[in-house]
């Protein structure tokens, strides 16, 4: 996949949150998901950067960023689908789910519709087990949800654009 360029703007606000974290003990962290807040995902371009304030090699970053399911290096799409993929999600049928969604969207996970639109991620756990299987939608949570309701779901988003 080809890197992402970066603003002179994101990285002016990318090595200002850099400054503001590298004195903090810990602070990988934290400032990871400060700059995935502020960009939506964390730039390969900035490990370098991260790496030297914060005296780390380029591959703990790389190694920290890649272990957590929750950082995206990628810039994501307008929203964000997560298929719980817990137990209780795999035994109520979220894998039906799944391949349906990747079918119909065209996409596998961590990867993004042709349009921008939708970015596919698996999550390990939306503590909606009682209702499984369970997705989430952008901050929205819905749960039982079977093939018909993902397409109803996933249209609600699209007819919003």
């Amino acid at each position: 996949m080809q890197e992402e360029i970066v603003s002179k703007d994101q990285l002016s606000k990318i090595e200002s949150i850099i400054g503001a974290f590298k004195s903090v003990p810990g602070a990988l962290m934290p400032l990871l998901h400060e700059i995935q807040n502020e960009m939506g995902y964390i730039p390969e371009s900035t490990y370098p950067s991260i790496s030297r304030e914060l005296n780390l090699s380029v591959a703990e970053v790389h190694g920290v960023v890649t272990f957590y399911h929750h950082f995206r290096t990628h810039r994501p799409g307008k929203h964000i689908l997560q298929i719980c993929r817990a137990e209780s999600c795999q035994s109520m049928g979220c894998g039906e789910l799944e391949t349906h969604v990747k079918c119909s969207l065209g996409v596998d996970y961590h990867e993004t519709t042709s349009d921008g639109e939708i970015s596919l991620e698996p999550v390990y756990c939306l503590g909606n087990c009682a209702l499984s299987p369970a997705v989430m939608m952008d901050d929205q949570i819905y749960g039982r949800v079977n093939v018909k309701r993902i397409d109803e779901i996933i249209e609600s988003v699209k007819e919003k654009v």
